[in-house]
């Protein structure tokens, strides 16, 4: 299996690196720098933003966590969408 991952530090760490090495059949690459055109997160990201948290102007950093929790939680039922957003990016990757 392979696990593609942006470049986000904590995906980069020493501990996920080391994890990834001692599993058989474990791979990780990741996406290259500046192209957030090949990552899926970006769609689900730009969807959140202009659909259910559009218009709401959140006053506390709290409420603003909860609502994107709640809003993406509600997203995890939603697996079509979830799958178009993976569809919409250039690369070939096979979804099960």
């Amino acid at each position: 299996m392979i696990q593609l991952w942006d470049r986000f530090l904590a995906h980069r760490a020493k501990k996920v690196r080391s994890y990834i090495q001692g599993s058989q059949g474990l791979y990780s690459e990741f996406l290259p720098p500046y192209a957030p055109e090949l990552n899926p997160v970006e769609n689900v990201w730009g969807y959140m933003k202009r659909n259910p948290m559009a218009n709401d102007a959140p006053y506390d950093l709290l409420i603003l966590t909860k609502k994107a929790r709640r809003h993406g939680h509600s997203l995890q039922k939603k697996q079509n969408l979830l799958r178009s957003f993976v569809k919409h990016t250039p690369l070939f990757l096979r979804l099960k």
